[in-house]
């Protein structure tokens, strides 16, 4: 492609293409500060600081944190550039995105914005990593003449500033003025069609058979829409068939698709009696509050009750919930019993008074997956009463953790961390889940701004530990991210480096009269896993942020934990981050998971076999029958759970198929057959057993089906699903 280079006054360089459709800008005049003047056409900018829009302003030696900063371009704009527009209404202003929010001016008047500044109702919420994609309207551009660019930029912590650019103007596609969204629905799937400019196309769906992976259209209808007027429509489900949904534009050729995969459930329906699914153990320290849900399904209400209760830890015999301490160490076996209009059940457990927590891996939900920064204690509050309410807490989930965005801009006084106004009382939230059974996470950063820009623990470790203690807090995140800010510039990069951080903050956790979950959150740097260990953490995550595409699961769960099973055990555990299942969407806008239903299992079954903290990520007030029965399945749980604390080891990798297996407490093996290849593979069981050196079978359990299965049946694993088994060794005479 040949490309032609402009240079203008303010030193601002263009590139335009040949074909004159679209402008690509590399530089901008900047300057730290705010003024509403600075959005002006005729503002003289000519002695600003010329900057890249490749890389944040601190990669360029400026420092402007919790700031203000502007940037202006200056460019002409060719009229050509809407020649053989499919879109002539519009006009595409793509500037990368920013750290943290924007507000972007074309000749003065406002035509995008982003995040939230300080001063916005509300407060400062960042959108770091969100694409800045604006709509122009035509009108409004000097059209062969200068126009100027204006961009406001708050930084909240650092860096700060442009990140991903250049700035592009050009035609607008199909992608940046519609949008097809396909969602879940009674017996189908409910699809809308939205657009801001007028369309005129053809919606087509087609349903694949998993199994054979024939194709067939099963509808199509013409579609003619304005902006004031859009589409929705109703697909009813074909079987369980993949239906694929297609827009094409008449006038662009473009188009627009997404997918449906039915979900099916494979758990059975949980018996109306009660049913013990919760961990066979429990740790505390000395001294320390026990908290602790019976975790019995069945109908409700039920009554409970505990033979062997040590001295100092009483029993609500409505809730089901421990509560008290125990001085003393020592294993304390206990018999927990529910009973119900339907009959009764026992489950033996013990209580383990010493030095160690966190036996199993933990199980609950954390807000970042589902609201990331708009996160809210009424929303925490909803997501509380929904994990009673639903029948998760009969299944062992009770931590309720609170990500980042709950912190005021400003401590008091005397140094101590306050709540901003979307948590108006933290203190009574953790007594409200205390009297519940439930247990309280927080989350933290050792540097002094945490990944949203929020205020960090830097120097006030020892006030925020003790802050902390006071609210009720029985777990923390402690996240890497602000201590970039020190970790770069010293010269230091040994893993004791790594490891100061962490280490400093462990020392105040252990001087609370509280056990408090320390949850390291730095992905992996170090080989965490070797070391994780000696600063008390109780789990490390040893990757980046998950998201809810099957190359996220792949790559995290099977590329990323493979070797990883020495450093497991009970606690410790690797922790290869949240679920992405439910509705999801690390804001207000919520939506289904993108993992299709097959993904989905592979997903719980691997994160079971890996003994991974089994926190969930979606908001539970919306949760589904097919959800449900995916965190709910007592027989999966229990191998995470499984108290001899071994995580799975991979054992089979070829040809797209690999095996991971896990030895019980029972003697028993827990065994996924996981199919990564994009099309369905048959697989003959006692084959798949015999890779790994197991002959003399006994009995094989499908823990998902909860049902025993013949060892020498040839089932199909569909596309990124998996067959999750329980395996009984013949024993020897």
């Amino acid at each position: 492609m040949r490309r032609i280079v402009f240079c203008f006054v303010s030193l601002i360089w263009l590139t335009l293409s040949a074909n004159a459709q679209s402008l690509v800008v590399n530089d901008a005049k900047f300057s730290v500060g705010d003024s509403p003047e600075w959005k002006a056409p005729g503002f003289d900018d000519s002695a600003w600081k010329t900057l890249s829009l490749d890389k944040t302003w601190d990669d360029q030696g400026i420092s402007n944190d919790d700031s203000y900063a502007w940037y202006r371009i200056h460019v002409t704009i060719p009229s050509s550039i809407l020649t053989g527009a499919a879109f002539p209404d519009k006009v595409l202003l793509a500037l990368g995105s920013i750290d943290d929010c924007d507000e972007t001016f074309l000749n003065g008047k406002l035509v995008g914005k982003t995040g939230r500044t300080p001063e916005d109702k509300g407060g400062y919420e960042g959108k770091w990593d969100t694409p800045r994609k604006y709509l122009v309207d035509p009108k409004d551009i000097l059209w062969d003449k200068e126009n100027v660019i204006a961009v406001r930029v708050y930084n909240g912590g650092n860096p700060g500033g442009f990140f991903e650019g250049p700035v592009y103007i050009g035609q607008v596609t199909l992608d940046a003025i519609a949008a097809l969204t396909v969602t879940r629905a009674n017996n189908g799937c409910d699809v809308s069609l939205s657009a801001t400019s007028k369309l005129d196309g053809k919606l087509e769906v087609d349903a694949t058979d998993p199994i054979t992976g024939e194709t067939s259209t099963v509808s199509s209808k013409a579609v003619k829409l304005t902006p004031k007027k859009g589409h929705t429509s109703f697909v009813p489900a074909v079987g369980q068939n993949t239906l694929t949904i297609t827009y094409r534009d008449n006038r662009s050729g473009e188009t627009l698709s997404g997918t449906f995969c039915p979900a099916y459930i494979l758990t059975p329906k949980a018996p109306a009696t009660p049913r013990y699914n919760g961990p066979k153990v429990f740790g505390v320290r000395p001294g320390s509050p026990v908290i602790f849900r019976l975790a019995f399904s069945g109908d409700k209400p039920m009554r409970y009750s505990v033979q062997g209760l040590p001295e100092g830890v009483t029993l609500d015999p409505e809730k089901g919930v421990l509560s008290g301490k125990v001085l003393k160490e020592g294993d304390y076996k206990l018999t927990l019993k529910a009973t119900n209009s339907k009959g009764a059940a026992e489950a033996d457990f013990t209580l383990k008074v010493g030095s160690k927590i966190a036996l199993t891996p933990p199980m609950g939900w954390n807000s970042w997956n589902c609201w990331g920064t708009s996160v809210s204690q009424e929303k925490v509050m909803s997501s509380a009463t929904a994990l009673i309410n639903s029948g998760l807490a009969d299944y062992g989930y009770s931590y309720i953790n609170i990500d980042d965005a709950w912190e005021a801009e400003e401590r008091d006084s005397e140094g101590r961390i306050q709540t901003n106004d979307k948590f108006p009382d933290m203190k009574g939230l953790g007594e409200w889940l205390h009297s519940n059974g439930l247990k309280m996470g927080i989350y933290s950063s050792p540097g002094d701004r945490t990944c949203g820009g929020y205020l960090g623990t830097l120097d006030h470790e020892k006030q925020d530990a003790e802050t902390w203690n006071e609210w009720g807090v029985d777990y923390l995140k402690y996240d890497w991210c602000g201590y970039w800010k020190i970790f770069e510039p010293d010269p230091d990069k040994s893993v004791a480096a790594y490891v100061r951080p962490y280490l400093k903050m462990q020392k105040f956790l252990r001087e609370q009269p509280r056990d408090i979950f320390y949850s390291l959150c730095q992905y992996g740097m170090a080989d965490v896993w070797t070391w994780g260990h000696a600063v008390d953490a109780n789990s490390w995550r040893t990757t980046g942020d998950i998201t809810d595409t099957w190359e996220s699961l792949y790559d995290i769960g099977f590329k990323r934990q493979t070797g990883l099973y020495p450093y497991a055990g009970p606690g410790h555990w690797n922790d290869p981050d949240m679920l992405v299942v439910g509705k999801v969407g690390w804001s207000d806008n919520l939506r289904d998971s993108r993992l299709t239903p097959d993904e989905q299992y592979t997903h719980i079954t691997l994160w079971s076999l890996l003994a991974s903290n089994m926190l969930i990520g979606c908001d539970l007030a919306q949760i589904d029958d097919f959800t449900f029965n995916l965190l709910c399945n007592n027989e999966v749980n229990a191998v995470n759970q499984d108290i001899l604390g071994e995580q799975a080891h991979r054992d089979v990798d070829e040809d797209g198929m690999q095996m991971w297996s896990r030895r019980l407490s029972d003697g028993t093996i827990a065994i996924g057959i996981f199919n990564l290849n994009d099309a369905p593979v048959p697989t003959f069981l006692k084959g798949a057993l015999g890779k790994i050196g197991i002959e003399d079978v006994a009995t094989v359990r499908d823990l998902w089906r909860q049902e025993d299965i013949p060892t020498d049946a040839t089932y199909i694993i569909p596309s990124h699903g998996v067959r999750f088994i329980k395996v009984k060794v013949q024993e020897e005479l």
